[in-house]
């Protein structure tokens, strides 16, 4: 039997680590170095985000991070062991997106539990353009 969307979501989370919106939060408020990265599309970026995040949508997160694309993402390529916080609407891409950094060699990658719309129903602070 073909797997679903959400099959694919439990497979990506039984094998990467999720950051709760309270421990990015504190994270955020006691200045931990970290990279933040937005899955989501741009528009969606435009509309909220959580303060300082960089959009790398996940139709674009692998060729961003190949080291041997001369058009990546120097900053997120570069970043493979650095705390890098992954979010999206509700977790799923970013659970996606985060096994497929692991693959890439990526040691230190979280995704956002329950995404950026819990991260806003938590009352913690978005920007918009």
């Amino acid at each position: 039997m073909p797997k679903t969307l959400a099959d694919l979501v439990k497979d990506a989370k039984s094998r990467i680590q999720e950051i709760s919106a309270e421990q990015l939060h504190d994270s955020l408020e006691n200045n931990v170095a970290q990279l933040i990265v937005d899955v989501r599309e741009p528009n969606e970026h435009l509309m909220w985000r959580i303060a300082g995040s960089m959009s790398i949508p996940r139709g674009i997160l692998e060729p961003s991070v190949d080291l041997e694309n001369p058009n990546r993402n120097k900053v997120l390529a570069n970043a493979r062991d650095e705390a890098v916080i992954l979010y999206c609407s509700t977790g799923g891409r970013s659970a996606l997106a985060a096994d497929v950094l692991q693959t890439m060699g990526f040691t230190n990658v979280k995704s956002l539990a329950g995404g950026l719309t819990n991260w806003r129903n938590m009352g913690f602070h978005t920007e918009q353009s």
